[in-house]
C-alpha cells in the first residue's frame, strides 16, 4: 500500500514538516523569547548596556526548588549566551525561585539578571568550589596558605558585565564555612560572593547579599566599576564579611548601599606586603556616597590593611554610620609599603560610634609571618570635613610609626558628641602631623588648630559621568 497516494498532498504534507523543522532550529538558534520569558512580566532596569537577546534559566534544565542543584544549568546557558557576546550580547534572566548552585562563571557582554522573588543560594559543598591560586598581589590565601575556594559567582578577563535585577536575593549559606573557620578545620580560604578579575566595564546593582561565607563583593585588578543599590547583610558576630572590597581597581563608584557586616563595610584594597608591591596596582579614583553601614567590630570604611600597591584619590561623601567601631580608618604597618593619601571624606554622620577618626600604623598581620622591615608606608593628605557624631566612646587615636609618621592630616567642622561613659583621655595622636579647624572635643596637640576648611575636590571621576540605559528584562 502507498503511503502517500497522492503526490501533492504528500508533498504539502512534508513542507509544512520542514518549515516546523526549521523554525524550531531557528527559535533554538536566535534564542527569541522562550515561554518563560513571555509569561514574566517585563521589567525595566538601569545598565550600562542593553542586550539584543535572552534566555531564561529554565531554558537550560534549570529547577527552582531550593533542593536541585543548577551549577549545570548556569554553566550551559552561561556557555550558550556567550556566542552572543559580538551580536548584541545576551542577558540570562533568573526567574521566581531558589536556585542551589556552586561555583559559576561569567562571560562578557553579558547581563545576569534576577527577578524579585530571584535567590541564588550558594552550595555548602566544598566540592561545588574549584580550588584557584591565591592572588597575585596576596601570594597566600587569607584563610588558608595553600589556595582559595572560587567564590560562587565569579569571572576574569571580561568586558561589559552586568549584575543586577529587580532586588533579587543572593544567599551564600555561609554558617557551615562560618563554623569551619571558627574550628581552623579549612584547607583554603573561603569562597566570595562574587568576584570579577581583570575585568572592564563591570555593574553589580539592585540586589540584595546575604550570609558570605567570607567577603561578598570583590572586585579585583578591575577599571569601570560601578555598584549601585545593593543591600548586604551578615551577621556581626562573623568574621571577615565585609562588604565590598574594590581592590586595585580604578575609576570605581559605590553608591546608594545599605550594609550590615561583621567586617568593615568596605575595605579598599591594593595587595599584601611585597606581593602588592611586586604588582604594583594601585586601587585609586574611588567615589563612595551616600551610604549606611551597620558594623560594631570594624569600620565603615578601611582603607587597607592590604594597600601595597597604594591607594589614592579616595572621595566618601554623605554617609552615616551607626552602631559602627570606626568612621573611615587608616590600616597598614611596617612591611606594607605602598601609600595611602589624596583621601577626602566629607558630610558623615555617625551615631554610637567606639572611634571617629582611627589611623592604625602596626596593623601586624604579614603572609607567611615574614616581610620587609625597610618597606614602610607612605600615609598622607588625609582630609575629613562636615563631621557629626553622637554617643562616641574615643573621638580619635591616631597611631602613626616611628620614623614614620602620617603627615598632612586636616579636620575641619567636626562635632563629637561623647556617650555617658567615654574614654577620659580623647585624642591619643603619636607619630602624626596636620591641623584642625572648629573641632570638639579640643584636639591633641600635634594637630593644633588653624582657620583652614578642608579640602574636597569639586570634579567628578569618569565613572561619575556614565549614564545607564533602559533596559528590559
Amino acid at each position: 500500500m502507498e503511503l502517500c497516494p497522492q503526490s501533492r498532498q504528500c508533498y504539502a504534507v512534508l513542507k509544512l514538516l520542514a518549515i516546523f523543522v526549521i523554525l524550531g532550529s531557528l527559535i533554538d538558534s536566535r534564542l527569541v523569547e522562550s515561554r518563560e520569558v513571555e509569561n514574566l512580566q517585563a521589567t525595566e532596569y538601569s545598565a550600562i548596556n542593553c542586550r539584543k537577546h535572552s534566555a531564561v534559566l529554565t531554558d537550560f534544565g534549570g529547577v527552582g526548588d531550593g533542593k536541585t542543584s543548577n551549577t549545570k544549568a548556569f554553566k550551559s546557558a552561561i556557555e550558550h549566551l556567550s556566542k552572543y557576546a559580538s551580536d548584541g550580547g545576551a542577558q540570562l534572566i533568573v526567574p521566581p525561585g531558589k536556585w542551589l548552585t556552586g561555583s559559576f562563571n561569567l562571560t562578557s557582554h553579558f547581563t545576569l539578571y534576577l527577578h524579585k522573588d530571584a535567590v541564588i543560594l550558594g552550595s555548602q559543598d566544598e566540592a561545588d568550589y574549584p580550588v584557584v591560586p591565591p592572588l597575585p598581589s596576596y601570594g597566600v590565601g587569607r584563610d588558608a596558605p595553600d589556595g582559595r575556594f572560587a567564590s560562587l559567582i565569579f569571572g576574569t578577563n571580561l568586558t561589559d558585565v552586568v549584575v543586577t535585577g529587580n532586588n533579587g536575593t543572593i544567599n551564600g549559606q555561609g554558617r557551615p564555612w562560618w563554623t569551619k573557620f571558627k574550628a581552623k578545620q579549612l584547607n583554603y580560604t573561603r569562597p566570595y560572593l562574587l568576584e570579577l578579575m581583570f575585568s572592564d566595564q563591570i555593574q553589580i546593582s539592585n540586589l540584595t547579599f546575604i550570609d558570605s561565607p567570607s567577603w561578598n563583593i570583590h572586585p579585583i585588578y578591575c577599571s569601570n566599576v560601578i555598584v549601585k543599590w545593593l543591600t548586604i547583610l551578615a551577621p556581626v558576630d562573623v568574621p571577615n564579611t565585609d562588604g565590598v572590597n574594590p581592590d586595585s581597581c580604578t575609576n570605581t563608584l559605590i553608591e546608594d548601599c545599605y550594609i550590615v557586616s561583621g567586617d568593615d563595610c568596605i575595605a579598599v584594597k591594593s595587595g599584601w606586603d611585597q606581593y602588592g608591591i611586586d604588582v604594583g596596582m594601585p586601587t585609586k579614583q574611588l567615589a563612595i556616597r551616600r551610604l549606611t553601614c551597620i558594623s560594631p567590630d570594624s569600620a565603615t570604611v578601611a582603607l587597607g590593611s592590604e594597600m601595597s600597591g597604594g591607594i589614592q584619590d579616595v572621595r566618601v561623601e554623605d554617609v552615616t554610620a551607626i552602631d559602627t567601631q570606626s568612621g573611615v580608618r587608616i590600616k597598614t604597618a611596617i612591611g606594607r609599603g605602598g601609600y595611602v593619601k589624596d583621601i577626602f571624606v566629607r558630610n558623615m554622620r555617625m551615631k554610637t560610634m567606639y572611634y571617629v577618626f582611627w589611623m592604625t600604623g602596626a596593623y601586624g598581620s604579614h603572609p607567611g609571618g615574614k616581610f620587609d622591615p625597610k618597606a614602610l608606608p607612605n600615609i598622607t593628605g588625609i582630609n575629613y570635613k562636615d563631621m557629626v557624631a553622637e554617643n562616641v566612646t574615643y573621638t580619635a587615636r591616631l597611631d602613626g610609626i616611628k620614623n614614620d609618621p602620617f603627615t598632612g592630616i586636616c579636620i575641619s567642622n567636626a562635632t563629637i558628641t561623647l556617650a555617658e561613659k567615654a574614654k577620659e583621655l580623647q585624642w591619643n595622636c603619636t607619630d602624626i602631623s596636620g591641623v584642625t579647624s572648629r573641632v570638639t572635643p579640643k584636639p591633641c596637640a600635634a594637630l593644633p588648630e588653624k582657620e583652614i576648611d578642608c579640602p574636597y575636590p569639586e570634579d567628578k571621576l569618569p565613572i561619575e559621568k556614565v549614564q545607564l540605559k533602559t533596559c528590559s528584562a
